[in-house]
């Protein structure tokens, strides 16, 4: 066989080579979109918001941590811890931008797909983001946990969390006032992002 001949075979197989490899990439990587998704779509078993201090001068953190425990519902374990707020309580909403610029003000108002009016979480009316009031110990520690089938991690935009904020408020939420509770200034802001065990 002559160089030219060769040379043409050699390329015809780097060509078979390289289109296999695409083909395999391919299959792959659709099949890594798929592999943690349930029949709603869903493809996130759980979501973190890591809370901050809103202000140069306010000590908190914590975290906000959805958990999908089945496919009708999400759990909500919160941890907040804020010095300043020793023996109050602090009201806790989701906003409907996950941005903490700006002293969280960019974060917006309640996140509210629904349209509800504002009120305290399992009444008459509340908004999809509507947490309530945290009662912190005297070292400002404090937690809470809620279930609800409001929320979704990914899916039905009137349901997924995603991409939201999670804000914590100065004062309490007297779960009357609207649209915000009277609830007070946005200390502590953090965004929900998806997390893969």
């Amino acid at each position: 066989m002559d160089m030219k001949n060769i040379a043409k075979y050699s390329s015809l197989l780097l060509l078979i080579v390289g289109l296999s490899s695409a083909i395999t990439s391919c299959n792959n990587s659709a099949d890594e979109g798929t592999a943690n998704e349930d029949s709603s779509g869903n493809s996130n078993q759980y979501a973190e918001a890591v809370l901050t201090g809103s202000f140069a001068d306010t000590s908190l953190s914590g975290v906000a941590r959805f958990e999908r425990i089945d496919n009708e519902k999400v759990k909500l374990n919160i941890t907040i811890n804020a010095p300043k707020k020793a023996n109050q309580s602090v009201a806790v909403h989701i906003h409907e931008t996950g941005d903490c610029g700006e002293m969280a003000n960019m974060a917006g108002g309640h996140w509210n797909p629904t349209g509800a009016i504002h009120g305290k979480w399992g009444n008459h009316s509340f908004h999809s983001g509507d947490i309530g009031n945290i009662s912190l110990n005297d070292q400002g520690q404090g937690s809470m946990e809620l279930e609800s089938d409001l929320w979704t991690i990914g899916g039905d935009e009137k349901k997924n969390i995603l991409n939201k904020a999670v804000i914590v408020h100065g004062g309490v939420d007297d779960y009357t006032s609207q649209p915000s509770g009277n609830s007070g200034t946005r200390i502590g802001c953090g965004t929900i992002m998806a997390k893969k065990e």
